[in-house]
C-alpha cells in the first residue's frame, strides 16, 4: 500500500514538473473582532486572488473557533493576542510565481493573523471536503453519565452470586 501511494505522489510530481503548476493549500486565521461581514469579505479577497492566479480545487468557509494556543502578533500599536478566530482554507493549483503574490497579499493582509500554505495533491483536498462534510452529518455521541458507585457495586455482587 505504501509503494502505491510512493509511486502515485512520484506520477504526481512528474504531471507537476509538466505543467509547471501545483496544488497548495492555505490555512488562514481572520481577527475574530471583525464584524461577520467584513470576515467575509477578507475570505473573498483570498478566494478571489486565488481564483484569479489559479484554479480552486476544493475549500472551507470561515468558522470562528477557540485556539489551542494564544496567537500573539506585533503590530503598528503593539503586540496584540487572539484567543479565538476566524480559520479557513483553500486548496488550489498554481504557477510558482502565482504562488509566491498569493503568499505575499496573505502577509500583507493585515485580517489575517496568520497563516499557513503546504504543498498537497487534488485528491487529498477533496478527501479533506467529503471528510468534513461525513463528520457533519454524523450524529453528535451523546456520552452517558457514569454510573453511581452504589449502582455498579449492586451489579457486581448480582453478577457474583
Amino acid at each position: 500500500m505504501a509503494k502505491k501511494q510512493n509511486d502515485e505522489a512520484t506520477r504526481d510530481d512528474e504531471n507537476l514538473e509538466d505543467t509547471g503548476s501545483r496544488v497548495y493549500e492555505l490555512g488562514f486565521h481572520i481577527n475574530p473582532e471583525l464584524p461577520s461581514e467584513e470576515v467575509k469579505k477578507a475570505y473573498q479577497a483570498v478566494r478571489e486572488l486565488i481564483a484569479g492566479k489559479g484554479a480552486v480545487v476544493a475549500e472551507g468557509e470561515p468558522q470562528k473557533l477557540q485556539l489551542a494556543y494564544t496567537v500573539s502578533r506585533s503590530e503598528t500599536a503593539g503586540r496584540r493576542d487572539f484567543d479565538s478566530a476566524y480559520f479557513s482554507w483553500i486548496a488550489y493549483e498554481t504557477s510558482a510565481a502565482n504562488h509566491a503574490d498569493i503568499l505575499d497579499a496573505a502577509k500583507a493582509d493585515t485580517r489575517i493573523i496568520r497563516f499557513i500554505d503546504v504543498l498537497t495533491t487534488k485528491d487529498a483536498a477533496r478527501h479533506a471536503v467529503e471528510m468534513r462534510e461525513l463528520s457533519a452529518k454524523a450524529p453528535e455521541r451523546a456520552d452517558e453519565p457514569p454510573a453511581p458507585a452504589d449502582e455498579l457495586d449492586a451489579a457486581i455482587e448480582r453478577t457474583a452470586v
